[in-house]
């Protein structure tokens, strides 16, 4: 039997167990000065959650960045991988001027906004992303998960901020609508908060229950499914 057929026969076959929680943690980045990368990523604002040596010959830092469940390791004989060969890290915000400002406040470079031709988005000098077009700016019609800037590490390990302000259907992590962080929340209300001023413009009158209409919105918006009007 061919490796084809084996895969067919195990898609014919649906589980009857439940699948096992896997929950990603922790990714590798490489880097060649682990000072110099430490001090960068303590500049961005992120946690330092660890800085375990053994002698000069093994080191392994941990940083986790704002909101995140998903932290990041580097050290001394932490991975082979060439320092700065890692590249498309997203990083989701619900605000990218806001998260663009936060890195210039802090002295770190970050391009401009950009969004892509076509369903992937790269630079001349980012051919892990295939290679495609970036189109300057944020995406006209600032729809969610269309706009984009870059940054690096002191070794080229390359960072991506993505602007999410509502997941498709089925990608919301976790059971319910959830936020990473108390700003993502924030983001959130005064979307809802413009959205109701515009929802009473068109009725013509104060709406006693804007408390249950936010709600609606912003657990519809986080589910991808229709708003309210």
């Amino acid at each position: 039997m061919t490796t084809l057929e084996i895969d067919r026969d195990a898609r014919a076959k649906p589980s009857t167990s439940r699948s096992v929680d896997m929950k990603l943690e922790i990714v590798v980045i490489p880097v060649s000065d682990v000072d110099r990368a430490k001090a960068f990523y303590a500049r961005l604002g992120w946690r330092l959650d660890a800085d375990f040596a053994s002698g000069d010959a093994w080191r392994v830092i941990q940083f986790t960045p704002p909101g995140s469940a998903c932290s990041v390791i580097f050290g001394n004989n932490v991975t082979a991988a060439a320092p700065g060969s890692v590249r498309g890290l997203y990083l989701i915000v619900s605000d990218l001027e806001a998260a663009r400002q936060d890195l210039r406040d802090r002295g770190v470079e970050v391009s401009e906004p950009f969004h892509g031709a076509g369903d992937v988005h790269a630079g001349p000098d980012e051919p892990y992303l295939f290679g495609s077009v970036r189109v300057s700016g944020a995406d006209p019609k600032r729809g969610s998960y269309s706009s984009f800037a870059s940054f690096s590490d002191p070794d080229g390990n390359g960072w991506l901020f993505q602007e999410i302000t509502a997941r498709l259907p089925g990608r919301i992590a976790g059971d319910g609508t959830t936020f990473a962080s108390t700003a993502d929340l924030a983001a959130a209300v005064r979307r809802a908060a413009a959205a109701h001023g515009e929802h009473e413009k068109r009725t013509g009158g104060h709406d006693e229950n804007w408390a249950d209409w936010y709600a609606d919105y912003i657990v519809r918006e986080q589910a991808g499914q229709p708003l309210p009007s």
